[in-house]
């Protein structure tokens, strides 16, 4: 159990496959369109990822967090999503903590919205410079 900042005590633990219903609706929520329109790869994500924890208060997830590491030297985070209710709470710090805790070894490294990035900056975390192409794309 982690103490949020309010008092509450969440849960978090291995994503597990009935869980797809509540991430779709909180992406859905949150407008994050591709993720909404690509359900079946989306899921696909989801069970292929060996980052997938979801947050939960009582019976309901609030949040989530899905990446993939080699756990040795990085830790990528593909998505950090909480409920808009539950946000400024800790849940999106501890979720990362409770991750990298689990490959301490490792460097976190994520994207970030226009709207997010000031979050991790706030957090600590450095920017840095990527790049980004789909199969399609390619000339």
């Amino acid at each position: 159990m982690i103490k949020l900042k309010n008092g509450l005590e969440i849960q978090v633990r291995k994503y597990q496959e009935d869980d797809f219903p509540s991430i779709h609706a909180l992406n859905r929520e949150e407008q994050w369109n591709n993720l909404v329109a690509k359900k079946e790869d989306t899921i696909s994500a989801w069970n292929h990822s060996n980052i997938a924890y979801v947050a939960m208060l009582d019976d309901k997830i609030i949040g989530y967090i899905r990446g993939m590491t080699d756990q040795s030297i990085t830790m990528y985070i593909c998505e950090l999503l909480i409920d808009q209710t539950y946000r400024s709470l800790g849940i999106g710090h501890n979720l990362l903590y409770y991750v990298h805790r689990l490959y301490p070894n490792t460097r976190v490294e994520m994207l970030a919205s226009s709207t997010s990035h000031t979050y991790y900056e706030t957090k600590g975390y450095r920017a840095f410079y990527g790049f980004r192409m789909n199969f399609t794309e390619y000339k």
